[in-house]
């Protein structure tokens, strides 16, 4: 195995949350799946989402300036499949039921977690930009389905504590 294959077979070893990524504004409406995102600080309240910059999406979410971090439940799984392959003349948006929040970003009702953000700064590394998203708002789920993380190349459902 190359140095490269055994990197990407060790991290697909490293479960992550499934979160799908939308965005709206000049550039239209786009989403894309990514599990590299995760938390930067509190204050003020910053995470931080890693784009391949060869993804379709990548250029447009830029130009928006507006994301947001729509953590999937369990549930989840086929919105996060559709989202995740490129169709043409496919809605993606026409599956879930979808409002805004502070950027105008598309948010996903049922998510177990919406962060609704603005990109304050970004940063090229290798194939990806890393995204310094600093929250705008967050909206919860009153009753937070199962979580949905990758791993292994697959999807796992999580059960949260009782």
């Amino acid at each position: 195995m190359t140095e490269v294959g055994a990197f990407r077979e060790g991290m697909s070893r490293l479960g992550a949350a499934v979160n799908l990524i939308t965005t709206d504004g000049a550039e239209g409406r786009h989403g894309i799946i990514a599990s590299a995102v995760c938390s930067v600080t509190d204050t003020p309240p910053t995470l931080l989402a890693c784009i391949n910059t060869a993804s379709r999406v990548h250029d447009r979410l830029i130009a928006n300036g507006v994301l947001c971090v729509n953590v999937l439940g369990a549930g989840h799984e086929e919105l996060s499949g559709i989202f995740a392959r490129h169709r043409e003349g496919v809605d993606r948006f026409a599956h879930g039921d979808w409002i805004t929040m502070a950027t105008g970003a598309p948010v996903l009702s049922d998510a177990n977690a919406a962060f609704d953000c603005r990109i304050v700064s970004r940063q090229v590394q290798g194939t990806h930009s890393v995204l310094f998203c600093e929250v705008e708002a967050v909206r919860l789920r009153d009753a937070p389905d199962h979580g949905l993380v990758w791993f292994g190349r697959g999807y796992h459902r999580l059960a949260h504590p009782a």
